[in-house]
């Protein structure tokens, strides 16, 4: 009979990408393989490895909400401004004159150019537009 204050040992298979892995783990920590295995082993057979696993999972899930959270706003900016850029541009804008069209469409790529080299600009150095949106400000609708 094994003396019950003595580790026992197990042999295991282990799969080649799975066994490097756990070398790299123990590595990094400093710790033998088969005290990660040992740790891993209980904490898989723990009454509250489910609770842990569920806490872990609800955390992932409460980031991944921050973060669409985040997109839907930074995408309701993005509509918005090109909403109020369009009905101000059309607002403002008179259609031009057929022999003024041509001309205008010849300046059309030039302008569209600059227009992207711009926007390239500030994509690169400047603050973006998400963030000089305060997220306090009030909306128009009551229902806000």
């Amino acid at each position: 009979m094994a003396n019950p204050g003595k580790k026992q040992r197990l042999s295991v298979y282990l799969e080649p990408a799975v066994t490097k892995s756990l070398a790299e783990y123990a590595a990094r920590r400093g710790q033998s393989r088969s005290l990660i295995a040992e740790a891993a082993i209980a904490s898989f057979l723990s009454p509250d490895a489910a609770e842990r696993q569920e806490a872990a999972i609800a955390k992932r899930l409460d980031q991944l909400d921050r973060r669409m959270t985040r997109l839907e706003r930074d995408l309701g900016i993005a509509v918005e401004t090109l909403a109020v850029f369009v009905r101000n541009w059309l607002m403002t804008n008179p259609p031009l004159p057929e022999p003024a069209q041509a001309a205008a469409r010849a300046q059309a790529g030039e302008r569209y150019d600059a227009f992207v080299a711009a926007l390239g600009r500030r994509l690169a150095k400047g603050p973006r537009l998400r963030q000089e949106v305060s997220e306090d400000v009030p909306g128009d609708s009551p229902a806000e």
